[in-house]
C-alpha cells in the first residue's frame, strides 16, 4: 500500500471492484490500472460518495482494463516458467521440454539438441540447448527461439516446395517473419512473408496458412473466389482457421 492509500471496495450490481485510493492536490479524479492493479486518485474535497460514483459511471471501463491486466501478469508468470529448464512449450503442435545442458557425452557441444524426431515430436521429448545450468530466462529464450526459427525455415520450405508442385504456381522469394499481427502475407509480385511462430502449431495449421497465401496469388483479395481457391488448395481450411484465429502472432500459443 502505498504512504496515504487506504483499500476501498465499491459494489454496482454484480459487479465488485477493490482499488487504492489516494488523496491528492490534483482537480479531477484519475483512474490508473498499474502493477498493483486499480488505483483511484482523487482530489482532498471530493466526498467518498463522489468518488464511488465515479468509480460505478467508469466501471464498464475499469473492468475491461482490469481484465486486461490480468492477462498481461498471467501471459508474464507463463513466460518466465516457460523459459526456464523444465519449461513447455509446443513444437508442430506438440508439447516439447527445455532442458539446459546436454544429454550425454555422445552429444556435441555448442549446438541446440532435441532428442526426438524433428519431423515427428512426441510429447514430453526434451530440446537440450547447451547453455550453463544458471542461464537466466532471457538467455533460455533466445536459444530456443532461434532453433525454432531454423525449423521454422525448414519445415516452410518443405510445405511450400509441396503445394507449388501440387499447383504449378510459382512465388519470386520467401521469407521468415516476426510480425506480431500477421501470420503471413503475399504480394502482388509474388513475394511471400510466413511468421516463424506458426512452428509453435500443427502441421494442418501451417499448410492452412501457406495455402492461405498462395491463393492470394490468383485472388488479391478475400472475396468468395478466393476462399474457393483455398479450398481448392487445403480443403479442411476451416478446421484450422478457427484454431488459428484463438491466438495472436506475438505470443507462444498456450499447450
Amino acid at each position: 500500500m502505498p504512504d496515504g492509500g487506504r483499500w476501498r471496495i465499491v459494489r454496482s450490481g454484480h459487479n465488485v471492484v477493490g482499488f487504492v485510493l489516494l488523496r491528492s492536490k490534483r482537480r479531477s479524479i484519475g483512474f490508473v490500472i498499474g502493477d498493483d492493479g486499480l488505483r483511484v486518485t482523487a482530489p482532498n474535497w471530493v466526498t467518498l460518495v463522489q468518488i464511488d460514483n465515479a468509480v460505478i459511471e467508469k466501471m464498464s471501463w475499469i473492468l475491461t482494463k482490469l481484465q486486461d491486466w490480468q492477462r498481461r501478469k498471467d501471459s508474464m508468470a507463463m513466460s518466465h516458467t516457460r523459459w526456464q529448464s523444465g519449461g513447455e512449450l509446443p513444437y508442430l503442435g506438440c508439447p516439447i521440454v527445455l532442458r539446459v545442458g546436454v544429454p550425454g557425452a555422445h552429444i556435441p557441444h555448442g549446438s541446440p539438441h532435441f532428442e526426438g524426431d524433428h519431423n515427428a515430436p512426441q510429447a514430453g521429448q526434451c530440446l537440450w540447448l547447451p547453455l550453463p545450468l544458471d542461464a537466466d530466462n532471457s538467455r533460455i529464450r533466445e536459444m530456443a527461439q532461434a532453433w525454432l526459427q531454423g525449423r521454422a525455415r525448414n519445415w516452410f520450405q518443405d510445405r511450400l516446395n509441396h503445394f507449388l508442385r501440387k499447383t504449378g504456381l510459382s512465388i519470386t522469394k520467401w521469407r521468415l517473419s516476426s510480425a506480431g499481427t500477421r501470420w503471413g502475407s503475399c504480394s502482388s509480385d509474388g513475394n511471400i512473408m510466413l511468421n516463424w511462430r506458426l512452428i509453435h502449431f500443427s502441421p494442418m495449421v501451417i499448410d492452412y496458412v501457406i495455402a492461405h497465401e498462395l491463393a492470394h496469388l490468383r485472388e488479391m483479395n478475400h472475396s468468395r473466389d478466393f476462399w474457393n481457391e483455398v479450398e481448392q488448395l487445403y480443403p479442411d481450411y476451416l478446421s484450422a482457421k478457427q484454431i488459428l484465429k484463438q491466438f495472436s502472432p506475438d505470443g507462444v500459443p498456450e499447450l
